[in-house]
This record gives structure tokens, C-alpha cells and sequence, in this order.
């Protein structure tokens, strides 16, 4: 069950970098007939926003747990 959540966590934190070079192509681009910037960065928030709700249920079940002392 650990090695899933971490391979989603994985998979949507490279989808968070991914949509975040594409806001970057497209503010840089400007084109009329692509999406706006705004778009992918709205994409970026929801994936945020799954990514932190997924490792607070995670966290609140006893999926994972955290480090108790950091070095």
C-alpha cells in the first residue's frame, strides 16, 4: 500500500512540474490559438491540492507516517 501512494505521489508531482513548464512555454509564446497561462496553472493548483489532501488521508489513516525525530 506505501509503494502505490508513493508511486501516485510520484506521478503527480511530475505532472505538477510538467504543467508548470507548460504555463512557462505558453506565457513565453503568447500564441492567439493556444491556452492561455492561466489554464495550466489552474491545473497545477488542483494537482496541488490532490497532493495534499491524498498525504493528509494518508497521514490521518496510518498509511504513512512521519519522521518522530529529523536528523
Amino acid at each position: 500500500m506505501v509503494f502505490i501512494v508513493k508511486i501516485a505521489i510520484g506521478l503527480i508531482l511530475i505532472s505538477i512540474i510538467f504543467n508548470l513548464f507548460k504555463a512557462m512555454t505558453s506565457m513565453l509564446k503568447q500564441h492567439p490559438e493556444q491556452k492561455p497561462m492561466s489554464y495550466f496553472i489552474g491545473k497545477r493548483l488542483i494537482y496541488t491540492v490532490l497532493l495534499i489532501s491524498i498525504l493528509l488521508i494518508c497521514l490521518f489513516t496510518g498509511v504513512i507516517q512521519l519522521n518522530p525525530r529529523p536528523i
